[in-house]
């Protein structure tokens, strides 16, 4: 099993026990990267800006803005983008099951 996957699990039995009661939510944060590097994400999966906004729902202007620096994408954004940066078939998956 690879280390994201081990993460992955951990997290899940960390859920678990604050959903059963059994942890304290207020103990529990996400932990997001100050910045990320979308296009070395989007051109590690040989993706055009087009097909990337297209395949993971970001409007193409939102996409230039962040890739050129005139926007900071905010915390949710970003571990959005970390998913995707580790899990991008997951991510298709998910996005085309909705």
């Amino acid at each position: 099993m690879t280390a994201f996957g081990k993460q992955l699990i951990q997290a899940a039995k960390e859920v678990r026990a604050i959903a059963s009661g059994e942890a304290d939510p207020a103990t529990y944060r996400v932990r997001t990267p100050a910045d990320v590097d979308v296009k070395a994400i989007r051109t590690g999966q040989k993706l055009t800006q087009a097909e990337f906004a297209a395949r993971y729902g970001f409007p193409i202007g939102t996409l230039r803005d962040i890739e050129q620096g005139r926007v900071k994408p905010d915390a949710s954004t970003r571990a959005y983008l970390m998913v995707i940066s580790k899990e991008p078939a997951a991510v298709q998956r998910a996005l085309e099951a909705a």
